[in-house]
């Protein structure tokens, strides 16, 4: 499989691959700027459509009520970010 579009100079480079889990390994090893432009490159050739199927969507807009509700229940983009590293460390 190869990929059609990509800006990445590395990801021109790699290899013909025929599993989505060789795809996978080698996106891993991207820089973390070039996975996000990966990943919005990706995300972008999707549809539009949004399909709910885990209710993702109604937790989303009843944690959003929650928010609105009592601002004091959020966390600071610093704290956020704590436990977003801290989790990936376990």
């Amino acid at each position: 499989m190869q990929l059609e579009y990509c800006t990445c100079a590395e990801a021109r480079q790699l290899p013909d691959m025929s599993t989505l889990q060789e795809i996978e390994q080698h996106a891993l090893k991207l820089s973390d700027p070039q996975r996000a432009q990966l990943a919005s490159q990706l995300l972008r050739s999707l549809p539009p459509e949004l399909t709910d199927e885990d209710d993702g969507v109604a937790e989303a807009l009843r944690r959003d009520a929650e928010l609105d509700a009592d601002p004091a229940i959020g966390l600071s983009p610093e704290a956020f970010r704590r436990g977003v590293l801290a989790a990936r460390q376990q």
